[in-house]
């Protein structure tokens, strides 16, 4: 294993200054916390014969009279989710693994989880973002019952992680493990799906066709096999150590899967292994150098850029305070390994067939581009993440591991010494139209850089119609504003992307910039997202009108209104329209969110609704 590289040191060592009071106070509470008697001797006898009433007989005992350890479930568990669906059976699994090691488990609480790709283009959509707080204060509500000696998370889609992980640093004291459930097998590919999509919007293609289409990509249980924000979850969760190593893309399906979930029992109990190890607390293994490990790994396989808004969050979380110049001077060396789609061709299942998430750690580790020297829930620290699962037949189903390198695809997944790029897949971008960020590693590079004049929309739905009128046929720059957090809630404009690669695939140089989200899903559109100060907030993108020649300049890093300084500065800011602020703030259950909207923090600063 090589030194760590100087920059990864550097920024981790800014960021471990930066934080160094919130992060010593949080310490010092879980120290507090920690130092108390466990929950049934330490509570009335009352609270004690609630929290036991509902589970047999013998766990009661366990729990009250042998002293036994008792795991918190909190489950993200519907079948709304594709993805959430298998986590159906899991607690009965997880019980049983349990008291076949000594102790017990109950289901703390159940979080919501909204799938993204059912609320997209509608008012739900709005609801999305705030979404991760809602579940990061349900996790709390689940846990707060305070009987427990360690917490099991079951979740994986885009907002979910996120709000688990930081309900569960909110409980730090508590020793956590994550339980994935996996992608679903490959169907339409990615690619195909898209071009039906592009067809559609053009009329090409009729509501059947695409209907027809969009089926056959999302077909059964497990995440999408894109590499969006879900996936991206698990690639960083396995970066950070809060999984059984390798669990993050097995299938649903797949033999190994209910046996890595009593791996995570035997995990979080501390009896995964031959020798003897004590899982660590989660708020103690998510410190500086865990939360760079994350950052490092999202950059290295061009993930989503939702994770520059939602690792800020959990990084708060944790007593630790990153910004959007941690990851820019990161992804100036951290090199691009993996093209999945939406930066390649290749799915997820193609990469984990490839080498996955161990590979990728490994060449990372071995490289110094990744702190090796970090806890996670396994006793050989996180070089056990650069390896993959196996199922050893027997008398007893049971798990080994071997190396995830070398590659078994180059075109899927590379080593450090000949990467896809020689820089992380995400880009900051500044200028007098604010800070955002862009996910360069999917565009053409001829693409890099766009000059064109603005066309400004203050709704996804007026970009449609301008459109489907002709009316954007030409070199373009689409700014669409009023999305952030202050605004609507900051829901991702995924429907943008068809009509925007149309204009593309015609030869016009197009742009979005907005204060919304894209995740993923731009493909290969040029975008610079996240805009902050957002619009609502009397940001730039409110001074922005129609014909001004916008330049964004993915190379150096700018995106900028090319107008003298002067006229710029005394430029009028528009404001909400009033009736689209009332639009946005009812209906689907937005105005129980006004509070939300009210309190949230920019982009940058992960929109948290609850500092």
């Amino acid at each position: 294993m090589s030194s760590t590289h100087p920059t990864v040191r550097d920024v981790t060592d800014r960021i471990r200054e930066r934080s160094h009071a919130q992060r010593s106070a949080y310490l010092s509470r879980l120290a507090e916390i920690r130092a108390r008697d466990r929950g049934s001797d330490r509570m009335g006898c009352a609270n004690v014969a609630h929290a036991v009433a509902g589970i047999p007989a013998n766990d009661k005992f366990r729990v009250v009279a042998e002293r036994a350890p008792n795991l918190g479930i909190v489950t993200a568990y519907n079948d709304m989710l594709s993805a959430h669906a298998p986590y159906q059976g899991y607690p009965d699994i997880i019980k049983h693994e349990a008291r076949r090691l000594g102790a017990t488990a109950q289901v703390a609480g159940g979080v919501p989880a909204m799938c993204d790709g059912v609320t997209q283009g509608t008012p739900g959509m709005e609801l999305s973002l705030f979404s991760r707080d809602v579940i990061a204060m349900s996790t709390a509500i689940a846990l707060t019952h305070d009987m427990f000696d360690g917490a099991l998370m079951l979740g994986v889609c885009d907002k979910i992680v996120p709000g688990l992980l930081i309900g569960a640093l909110h409980f730090g004291h508590l020793p956590t493990v994550f339980v994935p459930a996996g992608p679903m097998p490959s169907g339409l590919s990615n690619g195909a799906k898209s071009k039906v999509r592009e067809q559609a919007a053009q009329g090409l293609v009729g509501r059947q066709g695409l209907l027809d289409a969009e089926m056959a990509a999302y077909h059964t249980m497990g995440t999408c096999t894109f590499y969006g924000t879900a996936n991206s979850n698990q690639m960083l969760l396995e970066a950070m150590g809060l999984h059984v190593p390798g669990t993050a893309f097995i299938q649903p399906g797949d033999a190994m899967r209910e046996t890595l979930t009593r791996e995570a029992v035997r995990t979080v109990l501390g009896k995964a292994g031959d020798a003897a190890f004590s899982c660590p607390p989660i708020g103690e293994m998510v410190d500086e150098r865990c939360i760079v490990n994350a950052m490092v790994a999202l950059l290295a396989t061009g993930g989503s850029t939702n994770h520059l808004i939602h690792w800020v969050a959990v990084a708060r979380a944790a007593g630790i305070v990153i910004d959007w110049d941690d990851f820019s001077k990161l992804s100036d060396i951290i090199p691009l390994l993996t093209r999945v789609y939406p930066n390649g061709s290749a799915d997820v299942n193609e990469f984990q067939a490839a080498g996955g998430p161990g590979f990728v750690i490994g060449e990372l580790v071995d490289a110094g581009l990744m702190h090796g020297d970090v806890l996670t829930v396994r006793a050989g620290g996180i070089r056990e993440f650069a390896n993959i699962p196996e199922l050893v037949e027997g008398g007893e189903q049971r798990l080994s591991w071997h190396a995830a390198s070398p590659s078994k695809n180059d075109a899927v997944a590379r080593t450090v010494a000949e990467p896809f790029s020689a820089t992380g897949g995400l880009k900051l971008l500044s200028g007098n139209l604010g800070r955002s960020v862009i996910k360069v590693s999917s565009v053409p590079d001829d693409r890099h850089v766009i000059e064109a004049p603005a066309r400004v929309f203050d709704s996804q739905a007026a970009l449609h119609k301008a459109f489907t009128a002709g009316e954007l046929e030409r070199d373009v720059v689409c700014v669409v504003r009023w999305q952030g957090p202050q605004a609507n809630g900051m829901p991702e404009l995924h429907k943008l992307t068809p009509p925007l690669s149309v204009l593309q695939g015609k030869g016009f140089r197009v742009a979005l910039v907005t204060d919304g989200r894209m995740s993923g899903a731009s493909g290969k559109i040029p975008a610079a997202i996240h805009v902050s100060p957002e619009a609502a907030a009397g940001g730039p993108l409110a001074k922005v009108r129609d014909g001004d020649l916008i330049r964004l300049d993915s190379v150096a890093g700018t995106l900028a209104v090319l107008l003298p300084e002067d006229e710029w500065a005394a430029r009028e800011t528009a404001t909400l329209p009033e009736a689209q602020r009332i639009a946005d703030g009812h209906g689907l259950g937005r105005e129980l969110f006004a509070g939300m909207r009210r309190n949230a923090l920019t982009a940058e600063e992960g929109a948290c609704s609850w500092l």
